[in-house]
């Protein structure tokens, strides 16, 4: 009679999420879940076509005003000429730009509430994006860090600091529903079933220019993005936001040209 053998206990499945140190001391990490990375380059594609677009409409009477009308006389802001390469469609086409405009308009509401949806439901918007108590008190140190462009690059970086937590709060719950309400309240279809919304905004004209401020915040925050994209390491963002995966540095090191790191550890250039 044969004695049965016990089969070996199965090894642990190795989370495919796991840090994977590197050489030098740096740790590939996972940051961005694929939700993420489609609905945020879903999003810059959206942003490019209602920036090119809304310039096209804008060109039509590139003059604002606050209030019900437009009097054509003592604006409050005129804008320059565009250059028709800056525009979709090519050309003058008020029209056509309102087409692309509407349609962009919708893609970008819809991206944006599925992103938000997935964000709460499962607490990466409390975890990743709401500052804490302790992070805003410590806001002002932060400041000064940034106006030195002293950027971590070691642990410090699997979290968001709280001037990103704030400005991408303020984008989400202020500057983006703004950009859709004042959107929305210049729809005469719209107009139909929600006058009150016109109403609140102080009527068509201060719809518009609040319409066109909202797009400016939105332009210098990506500005500021972009930059800091390419000044923390273009690549290693860029691989974050395709891929999913970051690298961080090792304990004290810093992201920035090296030669910004090595004055500000006091080393000769």
């Amino acid at each position: 009679m044969t004695e049965a053998v016990a089969d070996p206990p199965a090894e642990p499945a190795q989370d495919r999420r796991a840090d994977r140190p590197l050489s030098g001391g740096r740790v590939d990490v996972w940051r961005h879940p694929a939700v993420v990375r489609i609905t945020h380059w879903l999003n810059v594609a959206a942003v490019v076509v209602l920036l090119m677009s809304g310039l096209n409409i804008l060109a039509a009477h590139p003059h604002l005003y606050w209030g019900l009308r437009s009097t054509f006389a003592d604006p409050w802001l005129s804008t320059p000429t565009v250059p028709d390469w800056l525009l979709i469609p090519q050309g003058r086409n008020l029209a056509e730009a309102r087409n692309w405009h509407f349609l962009f308009a919708w893609i970008f509401v819809i991206n944006g509430l599925v992103y938000l949806a997935w964000s709460l439901a499962t607490g990466r918007f409390r975890r990743r994006l709401w500052p804490t108590g302790r992070e805003i008190r410590g806001f002002w140190p932060a400041v000064k860090e940034h106006a030195r462009l002293h950027f971590p690059a070691d642990d410090h970086v699997r979290t968001y600091n709280v001037i990103q937590k704030l400005t991408y709060v303020a984008m989400v719950l202020v500057i983006l529903p703004m950009m859709l309400v004042t959107g929305l309240s210049m729809s005469p279809g719209f107009n139909a079933i929600g006058a009150v919304l016109l109403e609140i905004m102080g009527g068509r004209q201060s719809a518009r220019t609040l319409h066109f401020i909202s797009a400016g915040l939105i332009v210098a925050f990506i500005v500021v993005h972009v930059g800091l994209v390419i000044w923390t390491g273009f690549f290693n963002n860029m691989r974050s936001m395709i891929t999913g995966w970051f690298v961080i540095g090792p304990p004290g090191s810093t992201a920035g040209p090296k030669l910004r790191r090595r004055r500000d550890e006091g080393e000769a250039p």
